[in-house]
């Protein structure tokens, strides 16, 4: 018993550590396009897909459109 704690210990070890470095290299890539000028650029570009993505998960968290969230049948439509 003991080994699988220390497996999962491990695992969440190694999951956490790769968010963090993700987290990392975003911030890095957004400071250096920031001090290139091209952040504005790409939030002009990615603010529509973000807007998009919001609106959607809204709609499936109130339950709209043609039933309720997690309604869909198994070939993927309503």
């Amino acid at each position: 018993m003991e080994t699988y704690f220390h497996l999962m210990l491990i695992r969440v070890g190694l999951i956490v550590g790769g968010l963090v470095v993700l987290a990392l290299l975003v911030f890095a890539i957004a400071l250096a396009l920031r001090r290139r000028g091209g952040l504005d650029a790409v939030r002009r570009c990615a603010d529509p897909a973000v807007k998009a993505g919001l609106r959607a998960a809204a709609r499936r968290f109130e339950g709209g459109g043609s039933g309720e969230p997690g309604s869909r049948r198994r070939d993927g439509r309503r």
